[in-house]
């Protein structure tokens, strides 16, 4: 069955980076677009990134371009969100999907001084 694993979050400070992974399985994961969203406490779930299955398309939310890098590495079935100059607004359990069907159980990124 399909499995994504998050990993990588953690209580950081303003300014300071993350690197989070997503571990995919059960299923063959070069075909896929690969997606992280992200839901703030009493927010709606929003999309972050998105990648295509060929890595040559890229996708980001107006709020982390510039500062965030979504990639893949389908030797490992993973993917992963490089998330840089971190603000207390980034603040939020972080999901990665396949096309919005399957989800991971989410990791938590608090970006706090």
């Amino acid at each position: 069955q399909v499995q994504l694993v998050e990993s990588g979050g953690g209580l950081v400070q303003p300014g300071e980076s993350l690197r989070l992974s997503c571990a995919a399985s059960g299923f063959t994961f070069s075909n896929y677009d690969m997606y992280w969203y992200r839901q703030a406490p009493g927010k709606e779930r929003e999309l972050v990134a998105r990648i295509s299955w060929t890595s040559r398309t890229l996708n980001y939310a107006a709020s982390v371009k510039g500062r965030f890098t979504i990639s893949r590495d389908n030797a490992k079935n993973t993917v992963y969100l490089q998330m840089n100059s971190l603000r207390p607004e980034d603040t939020a359990v972080y999901y990665c999907s396949r096309s919005g069907e399957y989800w991971g159980q989410g990791t938590q990124v608090t970006v706090s001084s």
